[in-house]
C-alpha cells in the first residue's frame, strides 16, 4: 500500500472515529454518563490530531494520533467489561456516571424497538412488589448492555484498523524523510 493510499485510509477512518464518537456523545448525554462524555472529548481532539497529521504529512501528529488510540482501546475494553459484568466489574455501578447520579446509560429506557406502551406508570410490576421492568418484559430487540457492547466493539475496530495504518504512515513519513537527507 503506497503512501497517498494509507493517508486517504487513515482520513476516511479519522472521519469514521469522528462520526461515530459524536453519536456515542450524544447517547452519553442523554444517559448523563460524565466519564464518557469526557473521554468521547479527548477523542475527538485525539482523531482531529490524526486527521490534520495524516493532511499536513505531520508524523509527529499521526504519533499522537497512535499513542491516543491506544489509550482510546484500553477505554473500549474496560466499558465492554463493565457493561458485560467481567473482571470484578458491575453494568450497575457508577463508574461511569463519576457517582454524580443515579443515572445508568440512555439505552436501559430506550431501547430499539421496546414497546413502552404498554409499561405501567410507576415502571413497577406491582406496587407491593417493587421488582423493575426489564427490556425483556418490553419487546426490545437487545438489552442495553449489549447495545453499549456493540458500540464500544466497533468503535474498537475502527481504531485498531486505524492504529494498524497509522503505523504504517509513520513508517512511510520517516523513510521519505530519511531519503530526503541522502540526495
Amino acid at each position: 500500500m503506497g503512501c497517498c493510499s494509507a493517508r486517504c485510509l487513515l482520513m476516511f477512518l479519522c472521519v469514521l472515529q469522528l462520526i461515530t464518537a459524536l453519536e456515542r456523545q450524544v447517547f452519553d448525554f442523554l444517559g448523563y454518563q460524565w466519564a464518557p462524555i469526557l473521554v468521547n472529548f479527548l477523542h475527538v481532539i485525539g482523531v482531529i490530531l490524526g486527521l490534520f497529521g495524516s493532511i499536513q504529512y505531520r508524523p509527529r501528529y499521526v504519533a499522537l494520533y497512535i499513542t491516543w488510540t491506544v489509550l482510546w482501546v484500553g477505554w473500549n475494553i474496560f466499558v465492554c467489561c463493565l457493561y458485560l459484568d467481567l473482571g470484578g466489574l458491575s453494568k450497575d455501578s457508577n463508574y461511569l456516571s463519576m457517582g454524580t447520579s443515579t443515572q445508568h446509560t440512555w439505552w436501559k429506557e430506550n431501547g430499539p424497538a421496546c414497546d413502552s406502551s404498554d409499561l405501567p406508570a410507576s415502571r413497577w410490576h406491582v406496587a407491593e412488589s417493587p421488582a423493575l421492568v426489564s427490556a425483556v418484559d418490553v419487546g426490545c430487540w437487545l438489552e442495553y448492555q449489549y447495545i453499549e457492547v456493540l458500540h464500544s466493539a466497533l468503535q474498537l475496530l475502527i481504531a485498531l484498523v486505524g492504529f494498524v495504518c497509522a503505523c504504517y504512515l509513520v513508517s512511510v513519513f520517516s523513510d521519505e524523510d530519511d531519503t530526503y537527507f541522502y540526495k
